[in-house]
């Protein structure tokens, strides 16, 4: 089949069509985009201490014991290997590709990402091609036996089959920024995706570390209760050779083996702890229950502090932290949807248009005569809507505030957190301390009561007393141990370390095949 050269006359659609789109493309760039731009605000964090201001240069408005401005170095985003534990920095980096909660996030990123793209195609142009093809037989009992009524005749009509090609465009030009300020807020919502996925790797660090910590602080406690029991048992020895040689009575047998029951009887409560932490290391790293217990079961340590802290600038805590960015993403997201609203109050310009051949023979389906086209544009005006539109606006700017009062709450609240977090650091390392020291006292009264009973001089409940003091100022202070480390790890969690270098930015497809 010969298509021929397309006549001039077909060449008349598409002149038409050009001229529309540059028309149309001359109005979209003069458009504005109404509405308020938005402005990201002013956090009102303190400059230089997260305990207020300070008056002059030489105060520093921190408590005594507190952070000093060398602490004001920039926050180790590795703040975890920081404890220098080679087991700890392991799962914190398998806990950054394989958390369930954090690949739930990327996908929710990725997912944010497409939407994204959906609401900026409305930008563009929509084109459809409707080929088709038809066989009709007409009803000679139909509208043709009207026509025969006056010829006398039967008219019979023989099948006929309908050959047709055509295309249909439409294009809504976004002349007061509708279209642009909803794509605005898509993208402040792919942001809010964003930092809601790295807050959660935030969470997930830090849940990682505290609770290996925890679980070497359980550890300690089991080795100093079996310790105490070995010690309980030396002296239960002692006294029953003391009984049988008649320099001491059956009761303090019946108490010094008691004491032995009551050290032993502490041990179950502490084995199931450490199972449980050992099963919360499992699931944060997408694991069955006791799949890490071969490779945790050995005790370690508690993992030691460092002797410095830097927690960064206070004016910077906005930046840092997921949580705070993720609510002004969700603010911005809610000062674009007013553009939306307020674009909704103005005329709508869209550009309609189709085009095709249609001829009954396929042969002549492609000529120039058998072109058919529409094209014109389209003005909407919206003129009663029922209080719709105005009801619409000013639920945008209800929620603009609802979101400005959240982000004021959330800055709120992390620089609570960071000071709560300060104090208790500073606080329990200065318990820590003071318990050590019952430690050693406490011993050095457990040497000497032994020693005085042995010599006949003592009574054998001073004895008892002085290892009950023993073990339980031991086990305080295997407890705060664990309390300094784990609010080091409540320190780096409320400021926000933990993603900067762990987790860097990714296009949609990365997120969503590293999610899979």
């Amino acid at each position: 089949m010969n298509l021929g050269q397309p006549s001039r006359r077909a060449d008349r659609p598409k002149r038409a069509l050009l001229g529309a789109l540059a028309l149309a493309s001359m109005l979209a760039a003069a458009g504005c985009s109404v509405g308020p731009d938005f402005m990201s605000p002013d956090p009102h964090l303190p400059q230089a201490s997260f305990f207020g201001p300070p008056s002059s240069a030489t105060e520093t408005g921190l408590p005594p014991g507190g952070p000093t401005r060398s602490n004001f170095a920039q926050v180790d985003p590795r703040w975890w290997d920081k404890f220098n534990d080679r087991a700890l920095s392991t799962l914190a980096d398998k806990a950054a590709r394989v958390n369930l909660d954090v690949r739930t996030a990327s996908i929710r990123l990725a997912e944010s990402r497409f939407q994204r793209g959906v609401t900026a195609s409305a930008l563009f142009p929509t084109i459809n091609a409707s080929p088709s093809y038809q066989r009709e037989q007409y009803s000679e009992n139909g509208v043709l036996s009207l026509a025969s009524g006056f010829t006398g005749q039967p008219i019979h009509v023989p099948p006929v089959s309908v050959y047709q090609v055509g295309f249909d465009a439409s294009w809504e030009i976004d002349l007061w920024g509708h279209v642009r300020r909803q794509v605005e807020a898509a993208e402040a919502e792919v942001e809010s995706s964003e930092y809601q996925r790295r807050d959660a790797l935030v969470a997930t660090l830090a849940e990682v570390a505290r609770d290996y910590v925890e679980l070497r602080g359980v550890q300690t406690q089991i080795a100093i209760a079996n310790a105490n029991l070995a010690s309980s048992n030396d002296i239960l020895q002692l006294t029953r050779t003391r009984a049988e040689k008649g320099l001491t009575t059956g009761l303090d047998v019946e108490n010094a083996a008691a004491q032995v029951e009551s050290v032993r009887a502490q041990l179950p409560s502490l084995e199931n702890q450490e199972s449980a932490y050992i099963n919360a290391l499992s699931l944060l790293l997408d694991e069955p229950p006791g799949s890490l217990k071969a490779e945790l079961a050995k005790a370690k340590p508690i993992p030691p502090t460092p002797p410095r802290a830097p927690v960064g600038l206070p004016s910077e805590l906005a930046r840092r932290r997921p949580d705070i960015r993720r609510a002004e993403a969700e603010l911005h997201a809610a000062t674009a949807n007013i553009g939306v609203a307020v674009a909704d109050f103005y005329p709508s310009v869209k550009f309609n248009g189709s085009a095709g051949f249609n001829a009954l023979d396929l042969k002549n389906l492609w000529k120039g005569s058998s072109l058919q086209y529409q094209l014109g544009p389209s003005i909407t005006l919206p003129i009663f809507e029922g209080g719709r539109l105005k009801s619409t606006l000013d639920l945008g700017e209800a929620q603009q505030q609802e979101a400005y009062i959240a982000y004021h709450k959330t800055v709120l609240q992390a620089w609570h957190e960071v000071v709560n977090a300060l104090v208790a650091y500073r606080t329990e390392q200065e318990r820590r301390a003071r318990l050590k020291a019952q430690v050693e006292h406490s011993r050095q009264a457990l040497s000497l009561s032994r020693s005085r009973y042995n010599n006949g001089v003592g009574d054998f409940l001073n004895v008892l007393d002085a290892q009950r003091t023993v073990l339980q100022a031991e086990l305080q202070h295997a407890q705060s141990a664990t309390a300094v480390s784990t609010d080091f790890v409540q320190l780096y969690k409320a400021l926000g370390g933990g993603w900067e270098l762990a987790f860097p930015a990714e296009d949609a497809a990365s997120v969503a095949s590293a999610a899979q």
